[in-house]
């Protein structure tokens, strides 16, 4: 009987795992490159119900019987795809058709540089001309390089492959880096990620559209059908541990006055 109230408990933390996903998501829904996350149910027992240390498995692990013991978040996956692009006209706006990120330079305040990556190619240019993130981030060129641009020579034109020129001069080149495998990238607020060990980087094979923004792929509808389902099936863990609850009162209340 208790068990049914541990199982009913492990139902309910999923569903609040799962609810702080969804309101993250719907959140974010207007913030530029940001992806979509979404979390995977695991059964208790594949996770937690197995052998540790024993020697007679060689240390191995494996599940302990057929009992179920409950669910937990397997884990929080992220959706690449590309979301909409809005046109701005703004002539450090940009967005990348294909995959790969934009390399960025920010300095914490220890004074220590970080290289990140991003989608969200809503730029903008110093007063001395460099071009930095709406943070105040500087943007990389292909080199590693902050990109410097000339602030009395007219407005850059981007081209397809990211070379920046102005007045028909070839000023610098956008670092754009694209990666083997994205399960490699660690998030780093809400649209910007870290490279950690083990990624390997591979060329850019897509383009760059001047004027665009990549907004979010959330999409609002679905994310509240998840959540209607989530609330829905929290409630129903209520109910199972109401009526556990209620079947505990009367064995011991009534039954064990018999």
């Amino acid at each position: 009987m208790v068990r049914s109230l541990y199982t009913a408990y492990t139902a309910m933390r999923n569903e609040e795992k799962r609810l702080d996903v969804i309101s993250n998501n719907m959140a974010n829904a207007d913030t530029n490159g940001y992806k979509a996350e979404g979390a995977t149910s695991r059964a208790f027992s594949q996770v937690y119900g197995v052998k540790i240390n024993d020697e007679s498995e060689a240390n191995t692990q494996r599940a302990i019987g057929k009992m179920s013991l409950g669910v937990r978040i397997g884990q929080t996956y992220r959706d690449w795809s590309t979301g909409s692009f809005r046109e701005t006209g703004n002539t450090y706006d940009f967005a990348l058709e294909g995959k790969g990120f934009f390399t960025i330079s920010m300095t914490d305040k220890s004074g220590e540089e970080h290289i990140r990556y991003t989608r969200d190619g809503a730029f903008t240019i110093t007063s001395d001309g460099f071009l930095v993130t709406k943070d105040g981030d500087f943007v990389l060129d292909d080199g590693g390089s902050r990109i410097q641009l000339p602030t009395d020579q007219g407005e850059p034109v981007v081209s397809d492959d990211g070379v920046i020129m102005v007045n028909g001069e070839e000023i610098a080149t956008l670092g754009i880096t694209d990666f083997e495998d994205y399960n490699y990238l660690e998030k780093y607020g809400e649209n910007q990620f870290d490279a950690v060990e083990g990624a390997v980087k591979k060329d850019f094979a897509g383009s760059v559209e001047q004027g665009l923004i990549e907004t979010s792929n959330v999409n609002i509808v679905d994310e509240m059908v998840n959540m209607i389902s989530v609330t829905r099936s929290y409630e129903t863990s209520q109910k199972m541990i109401q009526t556990v609850d209620g079947m505990m009162d009367k064995m011991v209340n009534t039954v064990g006055r018999v």
